[in-house]
């Protein structure tokens, strides 16, 4: 399979550059590809034709849905953002992407990896919310046509963090795998419950109270009973608390009551029994409320607590001491208020 890339550099004339692809131009040989080139009105400046090269590797569980399992990892220039979950699932008509990575270098893998199997358009990108490892190959989908489907307070939250979620991706991953990368602007904006028909295959979604996050929103497929929880759910990673932690309770109450069989989380898995998915999570959450309260009842000062806090948790989470302090600090601020 041929492709078709632009050359991008971080300065003009600088070495520091990267072949970025130009999304619905591949054909099974150069010629094929040029010809596409030639053949759309304005033609794509700068743009030439090569070789694709592997796509991220997605695994088939059947019924038209590839997962990607992301590193139980922290981003670093080793894996370059690959740190979560991302799918796709496969329609009569088109197809949809859940998350999309932390850099318009893995849209385009994901990109590829879709062509390999289909070359039905990708008609939606769905975020599960505003987290740079879940949006930033969005705009990879949006530039082919694509529409970005999130929940209705992801851009207002994304545009408040972005240039320090760049900042921080530029320290971990480095500047030239950043190259080509910015946020997708958001075409459907999910208030409460949206459906997505994909042609015979319709998704169920749902945007949820503050919880994991202000934004949080989830995919559920009747078709296969198979719910993308984004990250709402863990498994392995310790879980990351950026919202509420009582609201995340909640939430998670009300997923167990959904219709659906197996679970994608967010990260870990990829794909969990459900509810029984949910155990491991639920017993992380419900250890950090029960120190938290317990550890504001004493009379501790929230530095000194968030030290012992739920660190009983930390033989069955992998990452903790990464994560673990920041939860028990947001669920003290929370909870010393009730």
């Amino acid at each position: 399979m041929f492709e078709a890339v632009v050359t991008l550099c971080l300065v003009l004339g600088s070495s520091d550059c990267r072949e970025v692809l130009s999304p619905d131009y591949e054909a099974t040989d150069k010629a094929g590809c040029e010809a596409a080139l030639m053949d759309r009105q304005p033609p794509e400046p700068g743009a030439f034709c090569r070789e694709s090269p592997p796509g991220l590797g997605f695994e088939d569980v059947g019924a038209g849905i590839f997962l990607h399992r992301g590193e139980i990892a922290e981003p670093d220039a080793g894996n370059l953002g690959d740190v979560s979950n991302i799918a796709f699932v496969i329609g009569a008509q088109s197809v949809a992407v859940i998350d999309s990575g932390s850099a318009a270098w893995m849209g385009e893998a994901i990109w590829r990896a879709i062509r390999a199997r289909t070359d039905l358009p990708v008609s939606h990108v769905i975020l599960t919310h505003m987290h740079p490892d879940h949006v930033f190959g969005a705009s990879v989908f949006a530039g082919a046509g694509a529409q970005v489907v999130a929940h209705a307070g992801l851009e207002r939250a994304l545009a408040d963090r972005r240039e320090n979620y760049m900042e921080s991706l530029r320290t971990l991953i480095g500047a030239v795998p950043l190259i080509g990368t910015e946020a997708a602007k958001v075409d459907i904006a999910v208030e409460s419950t949206r459906e997505i028909d994909l042609g015979g295959r319709v998704l169920s979604l749902r945007a949820w109270p503050t919880a994991h996050t202000g934004n949080d929103l989830t995919a559920f497929d009747p078709t296969s009973g198979i719910l993308f929880a984004g990250d709402l759910v863990f498994a392995e990673h310790t879980p990351a608390l950026d919202g509420s932690l009582l609201g995340w309770l909640s939430a998670l109450e009300e997923l167990k009551t959904l219709p659906a069989k197996r679970v994608v989380p967010g990260h870990g898995g990829p794909l969990l029994d459900w509810p029984q998915g949910a155990d491991p999570l639920e017993a992380y959450l419900n250890t950090l409320a029960r120190d938290t309260r317990a550890a504001i009842a004493e009379g501790q000062r929230m530095g000194d607590a968030v030290t012992t806090i739920a660190t009983s948790q930390a033989p069955h989470w992998q990452l903790f001491d990464a994560f673990n302090r920041r939860n028990a600090t947001v669920a003290f601020s929370e909870l010393e208020w009730e």
